[in-house]
């Protein structure tokens, strides 16, 4: 067997330092992002204008008591100039009202409004389903 000259070429030198930089990795990458990367979309009753899906692992309580969730609208009728569109609703369970912090065509982005208005949801078939839906879930998680 040959020996190495000096402790940095040993394969148990090579092999800690990458188990260093991976639990360094996993350190500095919050764990609610890495989170964030999969989904469980859940869907409301179609409309005539296409589907709306929230995402039941992007749920999370405002200090305020609202209710923060990733949704996503997909258009009945696709093509080069409509594509799916991410929201990020507040959602007050109590008044059954929303607002849109942001609203992306890709997940990505980051910008985050929270002086949006408060909306009521006007009918809105696709809006009043992922409030219900929404509001059910977080009351049966508690």
């Amino acid at each position: 067997m040959v020996k190495p000259k000096n402790i940095y070429d040993s394969v148990f030198f090579k092999n800690f330092l990458i188990l260093c930089l991976l639990i360094s990795v996993f350190i500095f990458i919050p764990i609610k992002k890495l989170h964030a990367l999969s989904h469980d979309w859940v869907g409301v009753p179609k409309s005539k204008y296409g589907e709306q899906l929230w995402d039941k692992k992007n749920i999370t309580r405002n200090k305020d008591g609202s209710v923060r969730v990733l949704s996503k609208f997909i258009p009945k009728n696709k093509n080069e100039i409509t594509e799916d569109i991410f929201y990020t609703m507040d959602i007050n369970c109590f008044e059954k009202s929303f607002r849109d912090v942001n609203v992306a065509t890709d997940k990505i982005n980051e910008f985050v409004n929270n002086n949006a208005n408060w909306k009521d949801p006007n009918g809105d078939q696709l809006i009043l389903g992922v409030i219900g839906q929404v509001c059910n879930f977080e009351r049966g998680k508690n």
